[in-house]
């Protein structure tokens, strides 16, 4: 078995040419710090974001009409203010299927890409089985 410690970073596509509005959007809008891309690889058109121990690439690809359910999900402080935010810089967020002690929504990014945010409030486990009338030791 391999040991797995932790995720390192997610890589997305973006547009090429559009390294500013991915800073706007990444950068200024939702607050991840920008870390310089390595020198090595510099020249493949990326943008890369730091947020806790992970990072987020973005990689240049021509867009695709993808229907996928792909995401990712940012754990945020205060889910109105982020939803007021998004739809301030004229995004589109929606709430989505409920998870008990998981409130989130889902919005997409400048280049189409699904990002789930959410705030975590409790065990989802323990929740449901409290909702279901069962003891739960999790």
């Amino acid at each position: 078995m391999i040991t797995t410690r932790q995720m390192q970073h997610v890589s997305i596509p973006r547009p090429s040419g559009s390294e500013a509005t991915a800073r706007a959007f990444y950068g200024e809008l939702l607050g991840l710090e920008e870390v310089p891309v390595p020198q090595s690889i510099q020249h493949l058109d990326l943008v890369w974001f730091r947020l806790g121990n992970m990072e987020l690439h973005l990689f240049a690809e021509a867009p695709i009409n993808d229907p996928s359910g792909r995401h990712y999900c940012f754990v945020v402080d205060n889910l109105k203010e982020a939803w007021d935010r998004l739809v301030e810089a004229g995004y589109a967020p929606w709430d989505t299927i409920p998870i008990p002690g998981r409130p989130r929504f889902f919005c997409r990014d400048p280049f189409n890409n699904t990002i789930e945010f959410m705030t975590i409030e409790g065990n989802y486990l323990e929740l449901e089985a409290q909702a279901n009338g069962q003891n739960s030791e999790l």
